[in-house]
């Protein structure tokens, strides 16, 4: 902004000054808040998330997440994302292209050619079972090269030394968690991988929204109220005071399968 006149910047500042003003406003909107609520029960219900794709995969998450995450990436500028759960692929794919328009920017602000295969960004999704047309329909993608999948429990001490000795050639890495649902699995997770989370970057658990939904909603799940990801997040906050809860990304969403989920490491 320092090449922009004074009253662009100006404008620019005012602006966000009245997104926060306004994100605070809905947070305490009573209202507001209990539509949205009624909408997360009833769309779970009707299996919502399921009909969105990130191109042509299948991703499986609320579109609203999927533009926080644009938010975040493009915020903290990653070297490398970690995800556990690939499923079809499509949160992986949705990785890798942002980090491609990281490569992208870069090469237009620097003034230099983009070379795609020079590039050190890398998405890194982990899955117990990544199946065989999943894995070939993502190898086949057209951001496959900036993707390593590694199959395997993502809490298995094998597969945890894997993703470690790979983040430790990385300076800026975010982590997502998004595979088995459980307060142990998802505790045994945090407890791996929230540590490669670079500071000022996040660690972003899914699906934290399972606590505030009915419990049977879930029948044919191990995962439900008072055993889910949000019980491992707090758990796991308890030891952690190096992570923070940054509720300012679900009071903007409103409609989040994020809540409390978006951790910020601060130190």
């Amino acid at each position: 902004m320092a090449d922009f006149p004074e009253a662009v910047v100006n404008r620019l500042n005012e602006f966000k000054e009245e997104v926060v003003n306004r994100v605070d406003a809905m947070s305490r909107n009573d209202r507001l808040q209990a539509e949205a609520a009624e909408f997360m029960r009833t769309s779970m219900r009707c299996q919502y998330p399921y009909n969105f794709s990130w191109m042509s995969r299948p991703i499986i998450q609320y579109p609203q997440d999927m533009v926080a995450m644009q938010e975040l990436i493009w915020r903290v500028r990653p070297d490398l994302v970690i995800e556990t759960g690939i499923a079809h692929g499509g949160s992986l794919i949705f990785s890798a292209s942002m980090l491609a328009l990281l490569d992208m920017a870069d090469a237009i602000e620097s003034g230099t050619t983009l070379d795609p295969g020079k590039s050190n960004r890398k998405a890194l999704g982990i899955d117990i079972d990544i199946r065989v047309h999943n894995r070939a329909a993502i190898e086949a993608h057209p951001m496959a090269s900036r993707i390593q999948m590694i199959e395997g429990s993502s809490i298995a001490p094998e597969v945890v030394e894997q993703v470690r000795d790979i983040a430790a050639g990385y300076q800026r890495v975010l982590v997502c968690l998004d595979s088995h649902h459980t307060h142990a699995h998802v505790l045994a997770e945090l407890e791996a991988y929230a540590p490669l989370t670079s500071v000022g970057s996040y660690c972003v658990v899914f699906d934290t929204v399972v606590e505030d939904l009915p419990a049977d909603m879930f029948p044919d799940r191990p995962w439900g109220p008072d055993d889910n990801p949000k019980t491992a997040v707090r758990e796991y906050l308890k030891t952690h005071q190096e992570f923070e809860i940054d509720k300012s990304i679900q009071h903007k969403l409103v409609i989040t399968s994020v809540t409390d989920g978006f951790l910020r490491r601060a130190v």
